[in-house]
């Protein structure tokens, strides 16, 4: 990343809903073409749908590196159902839980730090509204994401086969970390 780059990260609007789908489609994209392995599935997971759901929930991000939306995700306190039986490390009351989902940036800006930006921000956006118990998770598969959030101090605690999203057969990392 330059010097010169400008990132903000801001909560979405209707009139980002094209950019997201659109990175989205560029992601399932590379995973067709074997650039990258996230285990999602075009027309299964993220969709647009995806994106108008968090929109109207209110917990849908996005990142714009120099004015264009190059990255979105969702931050809430919404525990993915296999996240109730997981052997967490740290006990937390649900309001004190913060989760980050569907964490995308484009495969054009890969590379510049963006998605440890994100990360970031969701750390301080949870903090900032009383949570210090973090979780997500991710594929197995998605090595890329895997490493970032092992360097960000996340804690691999659990690796579990589920249906994730109407995709069979994944293998979901639950990930955790306190702040």
């Amino acid at each position: 990343m330059l010097a010169t780059d400008k990132i903000s990260i801001r909560k979405a609007r209707p009139a980002d809903i094209d950019a997201i789908e659109a990175i989205y489609n560029e992601l399932h994209q590379a995973e067709e073409d074997h650039q990258i392995s996230v285990g999602w599935k075009r027309g299964i997971y993220p969709v647009r749908s995806t994106a108008e759901e968090a929109l109207k929930r209110d917990d849908l991000f996005v990142l714009e590196h120099n004015g264009i939306v190059s990255g979105a995700g969702m931050i809430n306190k919404i525990q993915v159902d296999v996240y109730l039986e997981a052997p967490w490390e740290y006990d937390a009351e649900d309001d004190q839980i913060c989760v980050l989902h569907t964490l995308v940036i484009s495969p054009r800006v890969s590379g510049k730090g963006l998605g440890t930006r994100f990360v970031r921000f969701y750390e301080k956006y949870a903090k900032d509204h009383g949570c210090h118990e973090l979780r997500l998770d991710t594929n197995e598969l998605n090595k890329a994401a895997r490493a970032m959030y092992a360097k960000l101090g996340y804690k691999e605690i659990s690796i579990v086969p589920t249906t994730f999203k109407g995709i069979p057969g994944v293998n979901l990392v639950l990930l955790e970390k306190t702040i």
